[in-house]
């Protein structure tokens, strides 16, 4: 007698291996219809479809009959799924050539307890961007919901989500990780906010596009403040203003429109000074409005010296990293009483898939 087995399949790009502005080319404009189409991949039958700011995560299940040929879970049947599900995927965004010459070395790809390990590690938040963050567990729920109403997933993975999403909300709520979190934007955007005032009729500059300010563009999203952002390049910033927020603009205008800023944020990784007295002097010395300027740089890149330019009051990031330090701290005496909980859970879990599969 044939019976139904299934094969659970997890694909991902994240901020671990792509930097935040190169991920907007790896997301779906419609995730909804993204996820339809991978459904339609022939031998898939399931499909959810997890978007955030920093990844991108495709969960797939293909249902095949023991009669089927190839069956999903040998290994030209996996093959063969994988496949196609790297060549949509490229279909349905604008990966540049290099990118889908290197996609191989991008994307993870994660089977049966694996997936389950990776979606429980994220629901509980030990592997947000910033830990215990309640963001991530918020869009597995979403995802479920939205694939649920658009039909896009079934039993298989309605089943998976709707356990990851009871157990990672019991280990949030025991263990206290989604507690007092801190993270460096919210301490940022905290400290401007004491020391400047921070509204929607403040200007507010942006410079970087990686990790750091991202959690700052996060922050003023939260608080709904807008503000252009920057980088070397024009593309970095589209693309990270396409993923995170903010309105792109040349880093070349900067020097010359410096003026126009009540508060700028500095999160780059340059190993230079970006700014400096001589660069701003001309345009800053007649300014009437005082500007606030927030170094998170590490190593710094501006010049104390620009604080002789009227006006200008400069931060570091040192002034904030005791907070923030102590937050972090906190967290990862935490993430070892999760992993323990995800230890004793993972099997029991797997075990429950198992009985779906027979």
């Amino acid at each position: 007698m044939d019976h139904v087995i299934f094969d659970v399949m997890n694909a991902r790009v994240t901020f671990k291996n792509v930097p935040i502005h190169e991920l907007s080319k790896f997301a779906f404009k419609d995730v909804a219809a993204a996820a339809e189409t991978f459904r339609n991949i022939d031998g898939v039958d399931e499909c959810i479809i997890i978007q955030t700011a920093s990844r991108i995560e495709i969960f797939t299940v293909s249902n095949t009959e023991t009669t089927d040929s190839p069956d999903a879970r040998r290994a030209e049947g996996k093959t063969l799924i994988l496949n196609q599900v790297k060549e949509t995927w490229i279909n349905l965004t604008k990966l540049e050539q290099i990118d889908i010459d290197h996609f191989d070395q991008t994307i993870e790809v994660y089977k049966s307890d694996d997936v389950y390990l990776n979606l429980l590690r994220l629901g509980s938040g030990i592997d947000s961007f910033v830990v215990g963050k309640q963001e991530v567990f918020d869009e597995i729920v979403q995802s479920l919901s939205h694939a649920k109403s658009a039909g896009t997933s079934g039993t298989i993975l309605n089943k998976l989500f709707e356990s990851v999403i009871r157990l990672s909300t019991r280990m949030r709520d025991t263990t206290g990780i989604a507690k007092d979190i801190v993270s460096l934007g919210d301490t940022a955007v905290k400290l401007v906010e004491e020391k400047a005032g921070l509204d929607s009729k403040k200007k507010v500059l942006l410079i970087g596009t990686g990790n750091p300010a991202a959690l700052v563009a996060k922050s003023l999203n939260k608080k709904e403040i807008s503000y252009d952002v920057t980088s070397r390049s024009i593309e970095r910033a589209t693309g990270f203003s396409n993923i995170v927020g903010g309105n792109p603009i040349s880093f070349d205008d900067i020097y010359s429109t410096f003026d126009k800023y009540d508060i700028i944020f500095v999160a780059t990784t340059s190993d230079y000074f970006l700014i400096t007295f001589d660069r701003i002097r001309l345009v800053m010395e007649e300014k009437k409005k005082g500007t606030l300027i927030l170094d998170l740089s590490d190593p710094r890149t501006v010049d104390e010296g620009i604080t002789a330019l009227p006006g200008i009051k400069l931060l570091f990031r040192d002034q904030i990293a005791e907070i923030y330090d102590e937050s972090v701290k906190d967290k990862a005496t935490i993430v070892p009483a999760v992993e323990k909980i995800i230890e004793k859970e993972l099997p029991v879990l797997s075990a429950r898939m198992k009985r779906l599969d027979a």
